[in-house]
């Protein structure tokens, strides 16, 4: 009964699936992409390379708790919701794959690669995928390629992320690299995407980790690391302002620390460093802040500015003669 019922699901999730691959089986979103699990964290993840403009926006797809696809080659985006459709009822991934490939005439010209959130994986590459074309499933991951320099794609990918140290983004990052410094694309490269997910079905669909994208940019992978680390300076931001929520003071100083130190002050313009000091001044420790607030006045007078209205709407509780203080001492 459990086994009709699944089948059930399957054509009820496959139905437009027919049409959506016949309309798009001429898109070249060749590419090479991973998808994998964490086994120490739960967290899902997809990551893209591909010389083609904004490839994460239909190859990359993840949902918390249930799963991630990549599909590329001549593209039918519908398999990333109907993939994701499909193992949210429960279908392992390979099953979900097998069910989408069976619905779409057109499957010898696709590649992708699926990933449930127990870390079941499967990957297809069709007969008619350009070459360099193929894949490599380990375990908790697959990694795939096509239309690349050379057949030594893959297997890099995949040495790179069983071989890198780190939290599930770094090492999908590492896995994109190896692909590039095999020769990658045999066209170049153009956009790349990193989607991270945690592996809680309770998480809502919108709570991700890192949903990153370079649409544009002649080196897209060193783009989109840099955006990692912006990423995790502002979650680290986030996880001060939290901190502070509940009157752990101390933990979110550490936090907002930690979000300033990962980057430049001059790559956020004073943004972190800035509300660094907010906290302190708003809290009594107005000496401690001075000097933050200088190198954020410094860096764009608009913080000075700004800093009198902050009162007015709860985020600074002192009264005008610490702003006037403040403004004076770091605005030297």
């Amino acid at each position: 009964m459990r086994g009709t019922l699944a089948l059930t699901l399957a054509a009820l999730a496959l139905g437009p699936c027919v049409a959506a691959a016949q309309e798009s089986s001429r898109r070249p979103t060749h590419t090479y992409s991973i998808v994998a699990v964490d086994s120490a964290t739960g967290q899902i993840g997809v990551a893209v390379q591909s010389h083609w403009f904004s490839v994460g926006g239909s190859v990359a797809w993840a949902e918390p708790g249930v799963g991630a696809v990549a599909t590329q080659s001549f593209i039918d985006p519908a398999y990333g919701p109907r993939g994701l459709a499909l193992m949210r009822t429960g279908i392992a991934a390979p099953a979900a794959l097998a069910a989408l490939l069976r619905a779409d005439p057109d499957s010898q010209v696709r590649q992708l690669a699926m990933i449930d959130a127990a870390g079941r994986v499967a990957a297809h590459t069709g007969s008619r995928a350009i070459p360099a074309a193929g894949q490599h499933v380990g375990r908790g991951y697959s990694v795939q390629a096509n239309l690349m320099r050379s057949d030594r794609v893959w297997p890099a990918m995949a040495r790179a992320f069983e071989a890198t140290r780190g939290d599930l983004a770094e090492r999908l990052l590492a896995a994109l690299d190896a692909a590039q410094a095999e020769g990658g694309d045999i066209r170049g490269k153009q956009s790349a995407a990193l989607i991270v997910v945690g592996g809680d079905r309770s998480d809502r669909p919108w709570e991700r980790l890192f949903d990153l994208r370079v649409e544009d940019h002649p080196d897209p992978l060193g783009e989109l690391r840099r955006l990692v680390t912006v990423a995790r300076a502002y979650r680290a931001a986030t996880e001060g302002d939290n901190f502070m929520t509940v009157g752990l003071v101390d933990s979110a100083l550490s936090a907002y620390r930690r979000a300033s130190a990962l980057l430049p002050d001059a790559a956020t313009n004073g943004e972190l460093i800035y509300w660094v000091a907010v906290t302190l001044a708003d809290i009594g420790r107005v000496d401690e802040a001075i000097p933050l607030f200088r190198r954020a006045f410094t860096q764009d007078t608009s913080w000075a500015t700004l800093l009198p209205r902050l009162p007015g709407v709860g985020l600074l509780r002192v009264d005008q003669a610490v702003v006037d203080r403040i403004i004076r001492a770091a605005g030297r």
